[in-house]
């Protein structure tokens, strides 16, 4: 299953001044490469008492601030990464030999934000947040069907969809960003924009 990487890497000098520009750069990438969801990333959080947990997320806004995601946020990664707010993001993008390793605190989205994307998301995923209870135990898929056949009846069509008050985003505030691409002989590339102070500094560590 050893599969060799591109000669070709990463120099300090390739890098943008910022590693949101970076980020930006590499996923336009990734998009151009035809990779399949380039903004899905694994988020990786904790309970208060350090049990670990992951899944698979959405990207959905990246600015200096940090990376958002939107969710229920009565669901586990919700609970926990707002009773714990520590995280780490994963950006695989394996066909082109990159990733993107993000880890920094949480903060959740303002109301206004949150509403604005709700907004803009298509009308079945918006009556789908209110059908799901994320992360609850359901008897089977006809609770699931039920409870959103019962949120179309409630906003008909031609009606809006407000956002639910259980619902909005988690932003991922970077104290580290790494950018990693894959090498020859498992020599890989690992540079790392680090936050100290009111800057950044920019770190190559060991493959």
């Amino acid at each position: 299953m050893r599969r060799s990487y591109l000669p070709t890497g990463l120099d300090e000098a390739d890098l943008a001044p910022t590693w949101r520009e970076q980020l930006e750069a590499w996923l336009e990438d990734a998009v151009q490469a035809g990779v399949v969801e380039p903004n899905a990333m694994t988020f990786a959080t904790a309970s208060p008492d350090g049990v670990p947990s992951a899944r698979t997320v959405l990207l959905k806004g990246v600015d200096d601030r940090g990376l958002v995601l939107y969710t229920n946020l009565t669901s586990r990664k919700g609970r926990e990464a707002l009773a714990n707010p520590r995280a780490a993001l994963v950006l695989p993008w394996l066909p082109i030999r990159r990733q993107v390793v993000v880890h920094g605190t949480v903060e959740r989205v303002g109301d206004a934000e949150a509403d604005a994307y709700f907004a803009s998301r298509p009308r079945g995923s918006q009556l789908g947040a209110h059908a799901s209870r994320q992360s609850t135990v359901v008897s089977g898929r006809d609770e699931l069907d039920r409870a959103y056949a019962q949120a179309a009846e409630r906003f008909p069509e031609g009606t809006e969809v407000p956002r639910p008050a259980w619902w909005g985003g988690l932003r991922v505030v970077p104290e580290t960003v790494e950018f990693w691409q894959g090498r020859v002989n498992r020599l890989h590339d690992r540079l790392r924009y680090r936050r100290e102070g009111d800057g950044w500094v920019v770190e190559r560590l060991a493959p």
